[in-house]
């Protein structure tokens, strides 16, 4: 009896484990994209974290104030980066509930 129920529990692991693998397929295969203020940085990302394109407004670039353009970059990126992790969470969050 305590051998079906060994089987019955690696069959839902096998599952569970596939339908978390296609979420993460769905995740990778979209885009999601940070904007700075205004617009002036957009950055675009794959759901696995890799920056597809970075645009940048012409009236970004101050060559008297680098600092500018440098944190409106960091602001579009962190912004990209902060919906893939939502994405994820969302997603996947509901498989991992507990185990922490």
């Amino acid at each position: 009896m305590g051998g079906m129920n060994m089987q019955q529990m690696m069959k839902q692991a096998k599952k569970l484990q596939e339908q978390m693998a296609q979420e993460q397929e769905q995740i990778t295969a979209q885009e999601f994209t940070g904007k700075s203020a205004d617009d002036m940085v957009v950055a675009t990302f794959t759901g696995d974290r890799k920056l597809k394109a970075i645009s940048i407004k012409e009236d970004a670039i101050d060559p008297d104030d680098p600092d500018m353009l440098e944190d409106l970059i960091i602001d579009a990126v962190n912004k990209g980066l902060t919906q893939i992790d939502q994405a994820t969470q969302s997603s996947l969050g509901k498989y991992t509930k507990g185990l922490m």
